[in-house]
């Protein structure tokens, strides 16, 4: 998997070159996830894992709760001050840039943070709050902010509240619909 992780790096960054992506703190933040800290989660070790996601953080300046799962080619570009939650999950062939959330509204138990799911890019400073479910193919622009509304798939979303743009290749101007509370 870290091999697939080093391709999705050469292909969407097109200022990756040669051993670059070695360097980048996105791959770093994703090999201590995939193949230490999430695993230790698993396991129950919990403690071991929170020390090995709070290392990468200190090392990266990426949070990734060791209980988040990720989706495979997840692409994490300029990665400083992403925070993923507990129960956030990330499908297949996602990008985040910085400082991107996926983070919790403090008034849910249980699952609490996204569902995102495949070919979704999320840009820089996007906030999305609470157990909301972000469907596949979508775009969601930077400094968007989505909070307890569910985004369906192949749609953009821009804006503070975010407001959908596109859906299914037509333009369009209409709020979100409302997130079911679990």
């Amino acid at each position: 998997m870290f091999g697939d992780d080093l391709r999705i790096i050469y292909k969407n960054d097109p200022a990756a070159k040669g051993l670059q992506p070695f360097l980048y703190p996105g791959l770093h933040a994703l090999v201590l996830h995939r193949y230490f800290s999430h695993p230790l989660y698993k396991m129950r070790l919990l403690f071991l894992a929170r020390l090995v996601s709070e290392i990468g953080r200190f090392l990266t300046g990426i949070e990734i709760h060791p209980g988040a799962k990720l989706g495979k080619g997840l692409f994490i570009d300029h990665g400083a001050g992403i925070v993923i939650g507990e129960t956030a999950e990330v499908g297949e062939n996602c990008i985040l840039f910085q400082r991107v959330t996926l983070g919790g509204t403090g008034k849910h138990a249980g699952k609490r943070h996204p569902t995102v799911g495949n070919n979704v890019l999320i840009g820089t400073s996007a906030t999305l709050l609470g157990p909301i479910t972000v469907g596949d193919n979508v775009k969601i622009g930077a400094e968007t902010v989505i909070i307890m509304h569910d985004v369906p798939s192949n749609s953009t979303v821009v804006g503070a509240p975010g407001r959908m743009v596109k859906l299914n290749g037509q333009r369009v101007d209409q709020k979100l619909p409302r997130t079911q509370d679990p």
